[in-house]
């Protein structure tokens, strides 16, 4: 289950290789073995582009999914890409008086359950459905480890 991971930021870097594995792992819990990834991690200003063209709302968010599997045509391997805005999550974590690397892998996982046709938008119960995969995946997932690289913590 090849997970691709790509980073547009130069201010700060993560560990890519924790993380892919970290991506792996949770594909491999939800019974997603053969499936493509991929992830990516962008600034504010390219997730806010995102998220105006594809879900026309002028703001940036955490996370964002975009499935290959929903369209028609042949099925594919490719599971979809997720995309998080790391600026996004630090001031998440840092609200939520988490570490980033926590708050990475919460993101990582809602990301991947949103390609598996899970959606808290569509109703009450599907949000509660969703939140508990979230938190038996997380703790399925065990410790997390370290993502950003040290010396990277400038503000936002």
């Amino acid at each position: 289950m090849p997970v691709v991971v790509g980073m547009r930021l130069t201010r700060r870097k993560l560990r890519l290789e924790p993380l892919r594995k970290l991506a792996s792992h949770i594909l491999h819990s939800i019974g997603e073995r053969e499936a493509l990834l991929s992830l990516e991690i962008v600034g504010d200003g390219r997730m806010r582009r995102l998220n105006r063209t594809f879900r026309h709302r002028d703001t940036t968010t955490d996370v964002l999914a975009f499935a290959t599997r929903e369209g028609p045509g042949p099925s594919s391997p490719l599971l979809g890409d997720v995309v998080i805005s790391l600026p996004q999550a630090l001031r998440q974590a840092r609200h939520h008086q988490r570490g980033i690397d926590h708050e990475l892998v919460v993101l990582l996982i809602h990301g991947i359950l949103h390609l598996c046709g899970y959606d808290h938008e569509r109703s009450e119960s599907e949000a509660r459905r969703m939140a508990r995969r979230e938190r038996a995946i997380l703790r399925a997932i065990g410790p997390v480890p370290r993502l950003l690289v040290s010396g990277n913590s400038d503000p936002v």
